[in-house]
């Protein structure tokens, strides 16, 4: 919404007394006010967080979510499947640094991403810290990883872990971590138990022992304690992994997500409004 095209749309849009809608990807900036809001007729949301996080008025707001392509990203009976995986950019706010010292004995991580651009020291050695904390254990950093290579080592793991935080190990304060968490997604098509935080919008994704398990955001012992249970339980894993694919083929595509805007698209071009009906 505070983005520069979108304040200029929002300006045109009511000068020609045409319906604008919006969404949010977590940019910062002022609202003119209050006035920015009150310029767009409908909030397009990628989840309920987001919603809150945006201000979005209920009575303009649609829930979206994200999706994810379930024939990319796809089970693959035939793989075998081992150890922890992580996939994003390599920022403290990720919290990989609680990943790796909650690593259970025996299991290895993969690290698949590139690092963000903190602008200055501590933040900035972020992967040296990472590298350090990694010593002596079982842990691959692969770097950036292509697109086509992301579904096999989704298919290869045996549980995806996002372990985000708001406070991170430099003692700074990330009030916005996880708007929605499209490896999530990923990993749930690809019938990959998730391991997460409960933080931001991923609790509206992954159902506690149904789809995955959510921990306490930073708390080392938790995550580790989940971690090691699906690494040793593999019929909770099995099971885990099934219903996430099937929670993924049923409310998550990017089909789903393209016909829950079309929906709101139709109600406003045929003069109607939005209702706060968010899609669970």
């Amino acid at each position: 919404m505070t983005s520069t095209p979108s304040r200029i749309a929002a300006v045109l849009a009511w000068a020609r007394g045409r319906p604008a809608v919006v969404t949010d990807h977590g940019l910062s900036g002022g609202s003119w006010g209050g006035l920015l809001p009150r310029l767009f007729d409908g909030f397009l949301t990628v989840s309920e967080h987001s919603a809150r996080e945006l201000g979005a008025p209920p009575s303009r707001t649609r829930v979206i979510y994200g999706g994810v392509d379930c024939h990319r990203y796809r089970p693959d009976g035939a793989a075998s499947r081992r150890g922890v995986l992580f996939v994003g950019r390599l920022t403290p706010h990720k919290g990989i640094d609680r990943l790796i010292r909650a690593l259970p004995p025996g299991a290895s991580l993969t690290v698949a991403g590139s690092a963000g651009h903190d602008p200055a020291p501590p933040e900035r050695d972020y992967p040296e810290l990472l590298r350090r904390l990694a010593d002596g254990r079982d842990v691959r950093f692969l770097g950036p990883v292509p697109d086509a290579d992301l579904p096999a080592l989704l298919r290869q793991a045996a549980v995806l872990a996002l372990p985000s935080v708001h406070w991170t190990c430099y003692g700074r304060f990330v009030p916005v971590s996880e708007l929605l968490g499209l490896v999530v997604f990923e990993a749930m098509a690809s019938g990959t138990p998730v391991v997460c935080s409960r933080i931001g919008g991923l609790p509206e994704i992954v159902e506690q022992g149904v789809t995955g398990f959510l921990v306490e955001p930073g708390d080392i012992d938790e995550l580790r304690q989940r971690l090691a249970q699906v690494l040793r339980d593999a019929p909770l894993a099995a099971r885990l992994g099934r219903a996430g694919r099937e929670r993924a083929v049923e409310r998550f595509t990017w089909r789903h997500c393209a016909e829950r805007c079309l929906r709101a698209y139709a109600e406003l071009a045929g003069g109607g409004s939005l209702q706060p009906t968010a899609p669970r």
